[in-house]
């Protein structure tokens, strides 16, 4: 059994609070040399905290299980749902660690990427002094997920072309985490993975979170590589988009065992339901990773079309590096009508950002031929605009 609550307490709260008065200067960073990283960025508190010990951490031996107030009866097929799940099912941190190349104890899996986001910033942000870093327009539960912990939100732009901006690292100098949705939602577009570990090496002293939900669209942008290279990196992934488990929740956070261990103090007893953990193996098993990457080829060869078929009816098209393709039309309104008169539904969005934008998830042949016919139809007047591709 993976052995994640294994930690070691040497420091008092007092000077652990005074190691980390300021965690984004230099000189706070450095001002204590038995303190790894993490544990400088972390809540001071966190460090003296003895985290819970449910039943199942503690284990034991026997044949009569009577720790944990269990009911004795299981009134399902699915045996042990009677009983309390692992915390960290190793099964399952195993057959993840071998799809991603990251050592199993660099691994923690999570209810959703969401969570993990939220795991984050409860261990590495004081409320009411601390702050995020965001580049918009991208994913809105960093943002959120900070707010209801009254965290700062460093609210930044991607540059026209998508790209961070030259001077992230001064813009983001007052955050303690830093968040990167690469490929990013909803733009679809991605950035290099060569300029994402220059952000990640120019900004030591935060922890830079990088959000690869999509990436099994485009592989070989990961930075997962890089864990053990950079103390400071947190790697984000989920089964949600391309290995079609959404509603089972569930996602994995990989990061050094520094930041690990934090994160273990703080997550909950039991994150992993007995049912997920087990569809999620038989989706990270050869044959489930197998049928994920067709399916995966399946869902770009309809967003080639669709791509093509919303850049013939005038629309600005972005690149698709996900699992969607973001268009922006001149007669949104009209286009979003007729979208919902066809009982398609697609996402418009509220940032000024995003004005007269609709994102299109990728689907199947069937769904794809509805939503082109749309685009094909006399009762739709052609976009007027002229686009130039961005």
């Amino acid at each position: 059994m993976l052995n994640h609550a294994s930690y070691d307490f040497k420091q008092t709260t007092e000077e652990l609070i005074m190691t980390n008065q300021n965690p984004n200067s230099t000189s706070s960073v450095t001002s204590n040399s038995n303190l790894s990283l993490a544990e400088q960025l972390a809540r001071p508190e966190l460090l003296a905290l003895t985290p819970y010990e449910s039943a199942r951490r503690i284990g034991g031996r026997g044949d009569v299980w009577i720790n944990a107030n269990e009911s004795p009866f299981n009134n399902s097929d699915l045996a042990k749902l009677n009983r309390y799940p692992e915390c960290q099912p190793e099964s399952l941190i195993k057959a993840y660690s071998d799809y991603s190349g990251v050592a199993a104890q660099s691994i923690v899996s999570t209810r959703g990427a969401d969570e993990g986001i939220e795991l984050l910033i409860r261990a590495f942000c004081t409320p009411g002094k601390d702050s995020i870093a965001c580049f918009g327009p991208t994913y809105g539960m960093y943002a959120i997920s900070a707010q209801t912990f009254n965290v700062g939100v460093i609210s930044l732009s991607l540059t026209d072309q998508y790209q961070l901006p030259s001077d992230f690292a001064a813009q983001t100098a007052d955050a303690k985490i830093v968040f990167i949705c690469n490929p990013n939602n909803p733009t679809g577009t991605i950035i290099n993975k060569k300029d994402i570990e220059q952000a990640i090496a120019a900004m030591p002293n935060a922890i830079v979170v990088v959000d690869e939900a999509y990436i099994e669209f485009s592989s070989t942008y990961s930075v997962a590589d890089l864990i053990d290279t950079y103390p400071n990196l947190v790697v984000l992934r989920t089964l949600s988009k391309a290995f079609a488990l959404a509603g089972a929740r569930c996602g994995f956070l990989m990061a050094n065992t520094d930041i690990i261990d934090l994160i273990m103090r703080v997550i909950a007893p039991y994150p992993v339901p007995l049912p997920v953990s087990e569809v999620a193996e038989k989706a990270l098993s050869e044959q489930g990773i197998s049928l994920m990457q067709q399916q995966v080829g399946l869902l770009k060869e309809q967003g080639i079309r669709l791509s093509q078929a919303l850049t013939q009816y005038g629309a600005n098209v972005l690149p698709a590096n996900g699992n969607f393709v973001l268009a922006e039309f001149e007669n949104t309104q009209q286009v979003s009508q007729a979208v919902q008169q066809a009982g398609i539904v697609a996402r418009a969005y509220k940032d000024a950002r995003l004005k007269n934008r609709i994102r299109f998830s990728f689907s199947n042949e069937s769904d794809t031929d509805r939503l082109i016919a749309v685009f094909s139809s006399n009762t739709l007047s052609p976009n007027t605009k002229d686009y130039q591709q961005q």
